[in-house]
């Protein structure tokens, strides 16, 4: 598989942005083989993500990084351009439940997601046997009540001691500290059982029985220190109907949840997603 570059970029938008982009990696060989483009009419800024055939560019990503903030400067661009051969280093964080967990594990050992696991961390031993049958460092941080900051602070180390770009949420029971929501901004993704923003929370499903709902779902979302509020990256939903239990409703949305962030992560390793303020432009 040949290398690409991914430009992602922002802006407030005005003519010829697309010209001097296409401009710049033009004249310097660049062949872009995708191309999207988003203008929000409300904030009026514009969007954009090339991917870029790495060997028909004169260019290395270093120096791309370099002579692009000519271009990117006079427009106010907000800006990042990654290698598709440096795949992102995943630290996944879990509890109890094992689904999403299992199948990022899965699909990270097949090859169908590609990134680097260099750990996973759990507030339970539970789920080390099947971390460890993966060849994956498993770390054990309690998380107790009494002690939480100092448990938090050493969850902090190890992910940067795993040099971690993305900190996923494979159903971890635990609400990060306002610290960590901010310092990890858009690199913290959770996966939360309602759609949201109905039913945020603690146990959703409980809530949707006694509301009666006849959908129910699951949502992939960037952690922000507003409790399950922060930008939504990925949704899906299945429908139930009266005689669905709590439990029963709870076993039909594990499918939905664990293909929900997969998707979610997918499109964020990818560089598919840009935020803007509490919300997100996915070129899916």
């Amino acid at each position: 598989m040949s290398t690409t570059f991914t430009l992602c970029a922002q802006c407030p938008d005005r003519p010829g942005i697309i010209a001097a982009v296409s401009g710049f990696i033009a004249g310097h060989g660049g062949s872009i083989c995708e191309a999207s483009q988003h203008l929000d009419p409300v904030s009026g800024w514009f969007f954009m993500r090339y991917e870029i055939r790495a060997e028909t560019l004169a260019l290395d990503l270093a120096a791309f990084r370099g002579e692009f903030q000519a271009v990117a400067g006079p427009l106010e661009m907000q800006w990042f351009v990654t290698a598709s051969d440096q795949p992102k280093r995943v630290v996944i964080l879990a509890s109890r439940q094992d689904h999403c967990l299992a199948d990022l594990l899965y699909r990270w050992r097949s090859g169908d997601m590609r990134f680097e696991l260099p750990a996973v961390i759990s507030n339970h031993d539970d789920l080390r046997p099947l971390v460890e049958q993966h060849g994956v460092p498993f770390h054990h941080v309690p998380v107790r009540r009494a002690q939480c900051e100092a448990d938090f602070a050493h969850i902090r180390e190890l992910y940067e001691e795993c040099r971690g770009d993305v900190m996923v949420l494979a159903r971890f029971m635990q609400v990060l500290p306002p610290a960590l929501c901010r310092d990890y901004a858009g690199r913290i993704i959770n996966i939360h059982h309602s759609f949201l923003p109905s039913f945020s929370g603690a146990r959703p499903y409980a809530q949707a029985a006694e509301r009666g709902v006849k959908i129910i779902g699951a949502t992939c979302h960037y952690v922000t220190e507003d409790l399950d509020a922060g930008p939504i990256i990925e949704q899906d939903v299945i429908r139930v109907h009266h005689g669905h239990t709590a439990d029963q409703m709870a076993r039909q949305g594990r499918d939905v949840e664990k293909q929900v962030l997969a998707r979610g992560l997918s499109y964020h390793l990818e560089d598919r997603v840009l935020l803007h303020g509490n919300r997100t432009i996915v070129f899916s």
